[in-house]
């Protein structure tokens, strides 16, 4: 699917880590990498990633991850692997709750 994601489909904003940018990024497990929820470059290829999983281009469906990721994934879910597990986890409970 490969959907893209623009800073502007987001509903949070998140700061631009320029000396971070040009790093590799999330493409795929496995991925033991430290993941910054607060990084722009960090977050958009996350929840591409994640709404790739899920099969979806729905901007409803990326802003309620997005709300996922920012106020209900716990503290201690570092990596990368572990971010984008919690995230598909936890939206397709979401999407199947809503059927």
């Amino acid at each position: 699917m490969n959907i893209e994601i623009k800073p502007s489909d987001l509903y949070y904003r998140y700061q631009r880590k320029k000396a971070t940018r040009d790093l590799p990024k999330f493409s795929g497990k496995p991925d033991p990498h430290p993941f910054d929820r607060d990084d722009l470059f960090e977050v958009i290829p996350m929840l591409a990633a994640v709404m790739d999983a899920l099969g979806s281009t729905d901007g409803r469906v990326l802003h309620r991850a997005e709300e996922v990721l920012v106020k209900e994934m716990p503290g201690f879910i570092r990596t990368r692997e572990e971010v984008f597990d919690c995230l598909v986890a936890a939206m397709r409970e979401l999407l199947e709750g809503r059927t």
